[in-house]
């Protein structure tokens, strides 16, 4: 059965994360990366992603079910690269999954794919879905290409139950075993936990994803949109009772950025003990958007429990492009935050701009591509 879709042309640019760590706090991913959805509105429709939160075609999505593909975007982001001597990581996609069904008519994810490798340039996918045999042909020809599997539980009921499309659980294993078996770097994301509904199978899962293949986990507990909470507070009642919810309720007390999170010291029992079992399975681990409040501002728990340079588990440097095409900065390790912490001065890049973390868009790599010059500090 064909999906309710809408096509549009766009005029889309590549940017950024979305926040940056000044004024509040509120960045935990340590490298920078280049935002990409080649679709808003995602068949997987799992009931708890705050996407559904969000205005515009996402909206849409919510009201309707129709999907928006963005016409030609493959050639959007190859014409805006090709603009550009500064390109950090491709990241497809941080919303929608880039392998829901829709995909298998449009192909944008593999076209996109190809943009950054056939450019020299590295890019990372993250899927619920079942990942294309082209793609891993591609992700294979870059050394810091790399993908992420999310698997949130064991219990192919309890799966079908949290979104509403996705790849069954075996076939998620099988991403992780036909990634890893070619040579790629792969990440699984335990990525959020329920609390009380997934967080008694984290040993197994995560021991049988590292028996798969995966060389990192990344973490987080579920957070509620304040404008969902009584709607996925009432899809746990439906299913585990009022007693689950009167647990959901008195858990999520915490409120960061417009989401309720879990109170901060279940948080804190939580991630030490995914640190204790990633350590015992020998994997490092880092978290995902995970804070805490702190005289007025936020700081990210990554500090504090990610066992890794970088919490995606690879460490992929900035690149710039040169008369021979991009190439990685010489003694980069791509993690900004630790340049922002350790106010190091200037970064080996010789882009000032990024130790300071922040949301950056397409203008600022263009302000950077143009300032980079003969006296940068890698050139010398």
């Amino acid at each position: 059965m064909r999906e309710n879709i809408r096509v549009v042309t766009t005029k889309k640019e590549l940017h950024g994360w979305w926040n940056g760590i000044e004024p509040d706090g509120l960045r935990e991913c340590t490298s920078e990366r280049l935002l990409i959805n080649p679709y808003n509105g995602c068949a997987h429709d799992c009931f708890f992603c705050y996407a559904h939160a969000f205005p515009g075609h996402f909206a849409h999505f919510r009201k309707t079910g129709v999907i928006t593909v963005f016409k030609d975007f493959d050639r959007v982001v190859a014409a805006q690269l090709d603009r550009l001597r500064v390109a950090s990581c491709g990241y497809l996609s941080p919303v929608t999954d880039p392998f829901q069904p829709v995909n298998g008519r449009f192909h944008l994810t593999e076209r996109i794919i190809a943009a950054f490798v056939t450019r020299n340039l590295p890019v990372d996918v993250v899927t619920k879905g079942v990942i294309s045999d082209t793609t891993i042909r591609l992700l294979k020809q870059h050394s810091h290409a790399f993908a992420q599997v999310s698997i949130l539980t064991l219990d192919e009921d309890k799966r079908r139950w949290m979104m509403r499309g996705g790849a069954t659980t075996d076939d998620l294993f099988r991403n992780i075993e036909r990634l890893s078996n070619e040579g790629i770097f792969t990440v699984c994301r335990v990525d959020p936990v329920l609390p009380y509904i997934t967080s008694d199978e984290l040993e197994p899962l995560i021991s049988k994803a590292v028996e798969a293949g995966a060389s990192h986990i990344v973490t987080s507990c579920m957070d509620i949109p304040k404008l969902m909470s009584r709607e996925i507070y009432g899809k746990i009642e439906k299913r585990y009772g009022k007693d689950m919810r009167r647990r959901y309720e008195d858990l999520y007390v915490e409120v960061i950025s417009g989401r309720l999170h879990a109170r901060i010291d279940y948080r804190r029992r939580l991630f030490n003990r995914i640190r204790e079992i990633c350590n015992g399975t020998g994997v490092t681990m880092g978290l995902c958007m995970e804070f805490e409040a702190v005289n007025g501002r936020y700081r990210g728990l990554n500090r504090e429990f990610m066992t890794s340079n970088n919490c995606e588990g690879i460490d992929i440097p900035l690149y710039i492009r040169r008369d021979s095409g991009y190439e990685p900065v010489p003694g980069c390790d791509g993690n900004c935050l630790n340049c922002y912490f350790s106010v190091k001065e200037p970064p080996v890049c010789g882009i000032p701009d990024l130790r300071h973390a922040g949301a950056w868009k397409l203008r600022d790599y263009k302000r950077w591509s143009r300032t980079l010059g003969v006296n940068t500090v890698w050139q010398k």
